[in-house]
């Protein structure tokens, strides 16, 4: 017993000798992007380490290890954008960068004002990592610096030039999709035309135009930077990416940027309300989940849509379960169940749900997977129509375009998915190979932030690659240099051998004339 209560001690003081203080920072208005943050953060709380989270989403409850730095002003900015939100899809590419990106600058300043973050800039506190979101808000990047800590970029969706630059990792436009684009890696010639010229668009805009916007800000904040924006983008120790190559494409990846997709999924179901348990278990034929997500409401889609799923719904056998935000739904069939809000992943694993209808979001295409369920993707903007093309080219989704959804091509979609199998068979089959995992997500990227903690930054993680600019990287002064030199050997042997052949020449030329005369 003695030795027992010892071990236990011994075991204490290296637990706390091993524990670090991270920073969390998560400017994010959706609330589905925190709860990937959040669930790092948590579990990191949860291994004894002491976690600082900087969003506009306090804890409800109190948390061992883990307090709350809060934002609010952030949601004010976004409601100011919110319903304009199903309008997005209507624009082109580049008035969708453009939204994005002044969307990221006023989210970034409006949290670097933040009397609540000022005062935690002011307290001297030390950190040992700072955990970051990377979703248009490079000037938060400052913080790494102004804590003395080192920077881990964290990606609430895939591999995209905002993250891959951070740390190096190539993106090759022949088979590597742009992240906005419904594309696969197996493209066409047309296709690899479009994503060369999205890519391209992309990669100038955001340097060119984005990125000193955000300098600016970053200059405004940090005046004091020794470093500057530019050197602490390049200098990023670790991204980790909410993606796993069992639900997309392979693609090339430096060290330090690792898949943790799925972290935030929940391992152990909870239990269902009583009124939503009842309204599954008694679905005799089967039920579906149907919900656009955090962002955009049910509530704003126009009233042709609505009509036209409330009337496919009608025609079921089926129940649904509709996240709806408003109470009263004028035509609602008694085989829908509306709320605004749900347990997303427990319903999804009851065993009577079908199948999924999504926006397409990468949280909730992950989480249908996971539970093993196909879906339905209704992409509205940004990287659902990849994750939709994606679930299209895996057999385990359909996707039906907004502008054409109908009573006809909705119903049409959904009675295709419940009678062909082959989705559910596929749902399963893609569930069992991201399952198959040494590590689960979560404890992966848990793993990692320790990492990079412990070995201050792991600088031999850093990619040589980092320091070249656009010319280095890609060789063409090597290659001018060398071809030219090439070509100019080359000119010189063929200057000598025309010589050699006009000398040998020569004298023969000569004796023909001779013996002509």
């Amino acid at each position: 017993m003695k030795w027992a209560v010892i071990t236990l001690l011994l075991v204490a003081v290296i637990a706390c000798a091993n524990a670090y203080k991270i920073l969390g920072v998560f400017p994010t208005m959706a609330r589905s992007h925190f709860f990937v943050g959040s669930a790092l953060m948590r579990g990191l709380a949860e291994k004894g380490h002491q976690v600082t989270v900087v969003s506009p989403y306090p804890a409800k409850k109190p948390i061992k290890n883990y307090r709350d730095v809060v934002t609010p002003n952030i949601l004010e900015v976004w409601k100011a954008r919110a319903d304009n939100i199903i309008k997005i899809r209507d624009q082109t590419i580049m008035q969708a960068f453009m939204g994005i990106y002044d969307m990221g600058i006023e989210i970034t300043n409006s949290t670097l004002e933040e009397p609540s973050l000022k005062q935690l800039m002011a307290s001297g506190e030390k950190f040992d990592a700072v955990v970051c979101e990377v979703f248009v808000s490079e000037a938060l990047f400052g913080l790494a610096e102004h804590f003395n800590a080192p920077l881990i970029g964290l990606s609430t969706f895939g591999a995209t030039q905002w993250n891959t630059d951070l740390v190096g990792s190539p993106s090759p436009p022949s088979y590597v999709p742009n992240p906005f684009l419904p594309l696969t890696h197996e493209m066409s010639l047309s296709g690899r035309i479009f994503n060369l010229a999205v890519t391209t668009m992309e990669h100038v805009f955001f340097n060119n135009f984005y990125l000193p916007r955000q300098r600016d800000l970053f200059k405004k904040h940090f005046p004091n930077s020794k470093k500057g924006l530019d050197n602490i983008r390049k200098d990023t120790a670790l991204v980790l990416l909410n993606a796993h190559v069992s639900l997309g494409f392979p693609r090339p990846y430096m060290p330090n940027m690792i898949e943790v997709g799925g972290m935030h999924i929940e391992r152990k179901q909870k239990p269902l309300p009583a009124e939503m348990k009842k309204f599954l278990d008694e679905a005799k034929d089967g039920a579906i989940f149907f919900s656009m997500g955090s962002n955009l409401k049910s509530t704003l889609l126009p009233a042709e849509k609505r009509d036209a799923i409330l009337k496919t719904f009608k025609s079921l056998k089926q129940r649904v379960m509709w996240k709806f935000e408003d109470k009263n739904l004028p035509g609602k069939s008694d085989n829908v169940l509306i709320s605004d809000w749900f347990p997303q992943q427990d319903i999804l694993a009851h065993p009577n749900v079908k199948l999924f209808i999504t926006h397409g979001g990468l949280l909730s295409t992950t989480e249908s997977i996971f539970l093993g369920k196909p879906f339905i993707g209704v992409p509205m903007f940004g990287d659902q129509y990849l994750n939709m093309a994606r679930a299209e080219a895996g057999g385990y989704g359909i996707m039906v375009d907004y502008n054409e959804l109908t009573q006809e091509t909705f119903s049409a979609a959904i009675n295709k998915m419940l009678k062909d199998k082959k989705y559910e068979e596929r749902a399963k089959v893609i569930s069992e190979r991201y399952r198959d995992q040494p590590l689960e997500p979560l404890e992966l990227a848990t793993y990692w932030v320790e990492y990079i903690a412990k070995h201050k930054g792991a600088p031999h993680l850093h990619s040589a690659g980092q320091e070249l600019n656009f010319i280095q990287y890609h060789n063409l002064d090597a290659m001018i240099i060398l071809f030219g030199g090439i070509s100019v050997v080359l000119v010189v042997v063929l200057a000598i051998v025309y010589k050699l052949l006009a000398m040998f020449l020569a004298p023969r030329k000569k004796m023909i004339k001779k013996k002509k005369n």
